[in-house]
């Protein structure tokens, strides 16, 4: 085996999230990972169906290459097909370049370090020295990572620009391809599948022949090529993500912090502790990237954010610049063939609710239950709707009902019982609840329109709690809504905390 230098560091990847939970003495679902400048969740079509076909053909290649996600990066670059070269990863692509036009006696630059270190690692393994004279290659990380700083284009030549984050930047070195340089590109940022391991590069087309001459035969997989186009096909918009980005860097300022500017998904901010910052953060389930001079975090979701937000003002004993989300919280992924729901569940909340499955109807009526109940709930999915809503509402009542018993926990001290009655316009709905531990739904709905009772029963089910609902009225959206909303406000009384026991003559509910 060929040996490499004394000075050769290999790629180091942060410890998983079950060696992360271990750490901090939590359940792995309890773990929110700020460490990989990804999205909080993946895209609308990254769902089985998505796959179905190439997964039905899993046991042939796929003979010829994918002609058609070429031609899908070529539009969305706005390039020819013939500049494009598929790559398992932005990763995969940088080694390709530094072992095609470097080698033992060459140097290859590395512009604006610190920066990623896959660079040094890809000359290594080309067996070339780094920032030598007259280098046969240079890279250049734009925006930097970990800095988020746009800086200008180095003038060496051939230069890789890795636009890994260009989509939250807005620009690219694309129009130079014809002038010595070589673009990279992945979908693990912007288009959320990291996973999926697909990356591009965009270069004049007697240079990307002859990096594809040199990549391995079919880098990508059938499966993520199918995840790869269909992602095509609805390009993503950061603009949400960038403006939370700049939400949290105000709270950070609030806090006395100075995150650096970006033109990333992700915020650097320079601390004289970060080590320290870091384990604090972790306690509490959140993991951040540390490095000597400051911690860098990717930038999620408001709720998330906020997470982070209040767990810093903590570490520094400052005021939280956010509203908290209390203690009773649960997270929950509830994934099947037909669909994926993910719920994050604080009991002790303000009514903030945000629902988000494409259900219609019925995400509103999820949306007035918890407001009622005063959760904050994040209840966010993809599912077969091309079928039918069924699936789609049974889970996502699953998934909250999972998530409710999570919060609950032993469910010492809390009132258990709750019973609401509302008035809408032409219906009125009765509900109590019991959160005893044992599931029962006792319902009727004068009027259903289609999976109102289905959805409750599976929220029964799941949550552990008996639930009775008696609904009447002559419009079925009313009655429903109003059975929601009782359902809610019964919740409400059922899980405050009134006393430290169990709430129980057995001593266990």
């Amino acid at each position: 085996m060929k040996t490499l230098t004394d000075s050769f560091a290999p790629y180091r990847w942060a410890p998983s999230t079950g060696e992360q939970a271990a750490r901090a003495g939590l359940d792995p679902v309890q773990i929110v990972r700020f460490d990989g400048n990804v999205p909080a969740r993946p895209p609308a079509s990254a769902r089985a169906g998505t796959v179905a076909a190439a997964l039905a053909d899993v046991n042939e290649y796929a003979h010829g290459g994918y002609p058609g996600l070429v031609r899908a990066i070529a539009t969305y670059a706005e390039v020819e097909p013939e500049n494009v070269v598929l790559g398992a990863g932005a990763d995969d692509l940088i080694l390709l370049c530094a072992r095609a036009f470097a080698g033992p006696g060459d140097s290859i630059a590395i512009a604006e370090e610190p920066t990623y270190p896959l660079y040094r690692v890809a000359a290594g393994l080309a067996g070339a020295e780094v920032d030598g004279a007259e280098p046969a290659l240079a890279f250049c990380c734009r925006p930097n990572n970990p800095t988020g700083a746009l800086g200008p284009l180095p003038e060496a030549r051939p230069l890789v620009v890795d636009e890994a984050y260009c989509e939250y930047a807005g620009e690219t070195a694309a129009g130079l391809i014809d002038d010595g340089v070589i673009v990279l590109r992945t979908f693990s940022k912007a288009f959320g599948l990291a996973g999926a391991r697909v990356g591009y590069a965009l270069a004049d087309s007697d240079t990307a022949a002859e990096l594809n001459r040199r990549q391995a035969p079919l880098p990508v997989s059938t499966l993520s090529a199918a995840l790869a186009l269909a992602a095509l096909a609805d390009p993503p918009d950061v603009s949400d993500q960038l403006e939370e980005r700049d939400r949290s860097a105000r709270a950070l300022r609030a806090l006395g912090l100075e995150p650096l500017p970006s033109w990333t998904n992700f915020l650097f901010v320079p601390l004289e502790e970060p080590e320290r910052v870091g384990e604090a953060l972790l306690r509490n389930g959140l993991v951040v990237r540390v490095f000597p001079d400051g911690i860098r975090f990717s930038i999620r979701d408001r709720e998330d954010d906020d997470l982070l937000l209040e767990a810093l003002a903590r570490a520094f004993e400052r005021p939280a610049p956010v509203v908290p989300a209390g203690g009773r919280r649960a997270r929950r992924l509830r994934a099947t063939a037909e669909t994926r729901i993910r719920v994050r569940l604080a009991l002790d909340g303000a009514g903030r609710v945000r629902i988000a499955t494409g259900a219609g109807l019925y995400d509103h009526l999820l949306e007035q239950l918890a407001f009622h109940a005063g959760f904050d709930l994040v209840l966010e999915g993809v599912g077969d709707l091309e079928t039918g809503p069924h699936h789609t509402v049974e889970d996502a009542a699953l998934a909250l009902g999972e998530a409710l018993d999570e919060a609950l926990g032993d469910r010492r001290g809390i009132a258990r019982y709750g019973e609401g009655v509302v008035p809408m316009d032409d219906s009125l709905a009765r509900a109590a609840v019991d959160l005893g531990g044992r599931p029962w739904a006792e319902l009727r709905l004068e009027r259903d329109p289609g999976l109102a009772e289905h959805a409750l029963r599976s929220l029964a089910q799941a949550g552990r709690l008996a639930l009775h609902v008696e609904a009447t009225g002559r419009d079925d959206h009313h009655l429903a809504e109003s059975a929601y909303k009782a359902v809610g406000r019964a919740l409400r009384q059922a899980v405050r905390a009134e006393g430290a026991g169990i709430p129980s003559t057995k001593g266990l509910v």
